[in-house]
């Protein structure tokens, strides 16, 4: 997931207040099965990789009775709303899960790039290796395992966003035998096939530092740049691996960082990839074999910014899919 400070900045605090007024009615109504922010405190402390602090997280002690869940953000976000980043939709997503009968020790999230208020300090790091999927594979993994152990399941289900997606294909291309322990995986946009944030072109404003500095020599589109890349050559060679039991949820008209025209007040960018070549990433999201779902208008769910890419997260349509998807029998 990426997001322009530029642009965010001016939003941000309108955002937050409109979020926060969203979980305190949520707290209310949800008093006696609310999703937290936090880990029970006998679940195992995992540190970060990246930064040497502990994962961000959400959790509950308690039986578990369903397959447990685990929710992967995307780059540049939080499992949770924090104070430097008014979306962490994930959160949102789990407690509709728990209003429609899962438990709150079913639900779980992760967060493998913590508060993100170092991007406030240095926006660059949004590109940086620290929030490459290579950099996030190992605590995402380390935290599926501690949740199996933790719940005592047998098998959990994965939903991912957008580099969470990715962050979980890769896991299972480095363990596939961890297949075993994985019974259904949903896709929210994610960037199977590369972002078209990247291109050297003078009109992609990414590039520019205060952006994230997604030029083409940035660890993120050395990974995601072009669905060429030595990253996404190697990922997708088996792409229809784990397809049979993936779900994939995607914008069909438009995400800004597929799509190559205006989604909410971001405005686009050309489709050319990081070598310079015209690419079409609109498809970026599709897995080959997967059961898939095509959403549009979804930009109306992000109150903060109108876009498609970050609304699909917040979307009902999407939540209610999840739902149907991991209560198949």
């Amino acid at each position: 997931m990426f997001r322009s400070i530029t642009a965010g900045r001016r939003l941000a605090r309108r955002g937050l207040g409109l979020l926060a007024t969203l979980a305190l009615a949520c707290s209310v109504a949800h008093a006696s099965g609310t999703v937290g922010t936090t880990l029970p405190e006998d679940f195992p402390v995992i540190l970060d990789a990246s930064l040497g602090t502990p994962l961000l997280g959400f959790g509950a002690s308690g039986p578990v009775r369903r397959t447990p869940v685990v929710f992967v953000h995307g780059n540049n976000d939080t499992p949770y709303p924090t104070s430097c980043n008014p979306y962490g939709r994930m959160q949102a997503l789990a407690q509709f899960l728990a209003d429609h009968g899962y438990a709150t020790s079913e639900l779980w999230g992760v967060g493998y790039q913590g508060d993100q208020c170092d991007l406030l300090v240095d926006p660059t790091i949004r590109s940086s290796q620290a929030h490459t999927t290579v950099a996030n594979v190992p605590d995402v993994g380390s935290f599926i395992e501690a949740v199996l152990a933790y719940t005592g399941a047998r098998q959990v289900d994965l939903v991912g966003h957008s580099l969470g997606v990715v962050i979980i294909r890769e896991w299972l291309r480095e363990h596939p035998r961890e297949l075993r322990k994985v019974r259904r995986i949903v896709g929210i946009d994610g960037a199977n096939h590369g972002i078209i944030d990247c291109s050297p072109d003078p009109a992609n404003y990414w590039q520019l530092p205060a952006n994230g500095g997604f030029t083409p020599s940035s660890a993120i589109c050395q990974e995601l740049g072009s669905p060429q890349t030595p990253f996404l050559q190697q990922l997708n060679r088996h792409e229809s691996f784990a397809a049979h039991r993936t779900l994939v949820i995607r914008n069909a008209d438009r995400s800004f960082v597929y799509f190559p025209v205006q989604d909410g007040l971001l405005a686009p960018v050309p489709a050319i990839d990081a070598y310079g070549n015209p690419t079409d990433f609109s498809g970026s999201a599709r897995q080959r074999g997967a059961l898939t779902l095509n959403l549009t208008n979804q930009g109306v769910n992000d109150p903060i910014l109108g876009t498609s890419h970050l609304g699909i997260l917040n979307s009902t349509e999407t939540w209610n899919a999840v739902l149907s998807y991991l209560q198949r029998p």
